[in-house]
């Protein structure tokens, strides 16, 4: 029997599904314009970026399905993984972390040009490296909630407050079928306290003021599959069940500027050696995925 690889060893490509560009014109072509970065400053978030090619989309659906396999061979490699994160076995939500060292796609997509332009922009034109990966999978007529939330609500871990998100659908995502939602310039709010992730829907309202609740109004992120939004650490979002006949599947990159330090002597994701507090964020589980 094959020996089991961990993809966190590779810092590049282990597969040909992405073409690294290899010129300064063929790297602009994946440029955002100044005012998508503008719109993300303003409302802390920049939706509609194509990151796949069907094809791509293929391979990477093709892994999820292998990888949501509690017995893939190389599963221990996963930081978590939760076959149903909600409380209710009627609202199912798929949720896992670490996937990224075991399937070539979705290790390669890490290094995906589409992807680390734009991040390196959103990132004030920073080196970016990277934090940490996920699965949301919600099936067909009985797809749980993500709760609202901000992300850095959980991370507090790690210092400074220099991170991204980038949420791309594996499927067409809509309103019906669950997709992502904002509160624009939730941002600005300042850092809340963190519900449930996959509990009460509406568990983050009782820290908001009166004035944030009268500014709470969701504007749902529908998006066709292989299109990414990318949103502000504190940004307030979340996603409603999904009771459509279609399944909503995504996967999520989370990326820090580079010069990101650990904020705690404790594991930052579990089974992963933990980095002494004060001490810069690197090493072989967060490697720089761009330097600009």
């Amino acid at each position: 029997m094959a020996a089991i690889k961990d993809l966190a060893d590779y810092h590049q490509g282990v597969s040909d599904i992405f073409r690294l560009p290899q010129s300064k014109e063929e790297w602009d072509q994946y440029r955002l314009s100044e005012e998508q970065v503008a719109h993300f400053h303003e409302y802390g978030y920049l939706s509609g970026i194509k990151l796949l090619e069907e094809e791509q989309i293929e391979v990477l659906r093709g892994e999820l399905k292998a990888l949501r396999d509690p017995k893939h061979p190389a599963h221990h490699l996963f930081y978590e993984f939760h076959s149903n994160q909600s409380t209710n076995d009627n609202s199912v939500l798929f949720h896992s972390l670490g996937h990224w060292r075991i399937g070539p796609g979705f290790h390669d997509v890490l290094w995906n040009p589409a992807f680390v332009m734009a991040a390196h922009q959103l990132l004030e034109n920073k080196p970016v490296r990277f934090w940490h990966d996920q699965l949301f999978c919600k099936p067909a007529k009985h797809g749980g909630v993500v709760a609202w939330h901000q992300d850095y609500s959980y991370w507090t871990r790690t210092v400074a407050m220099q991170h991204l998100t980038c949420w791309t659908g594996l499927d067409n995502a809509s309103t019906e079928n669950g997709c992502l939602q904002y509160i624009p310039k939730s941002h600005k709010w300042g850092l809340l306290d963190a519900p449930e992730i996959a509990g009460d829907m509406n568990g983050l309202m009782q820290y908001l003021t009166e004035e944030q609740k009268a500014e709470f109004k969701p504007v749902p992120i529908e998006l066709k599959k292989g299109y990414a939004t990318f949103h502000h650490p504190l940004m307030v979002h979340g996603s409603y069940e999904n009771k459509s006949e279609i399944s909503r599947r995504a996967f999520v990159l989370n990326v820090f500027a580079d010069g990101t330090v650990s904020n705690t002597d404790d594991e930052l994701l579990k089974g992963v050696p933990p980095i002494p507090k004060g001490r810069k964020m690197d090493g072989k589980f967060f490697p720089l995925l761009f330097e600009g």
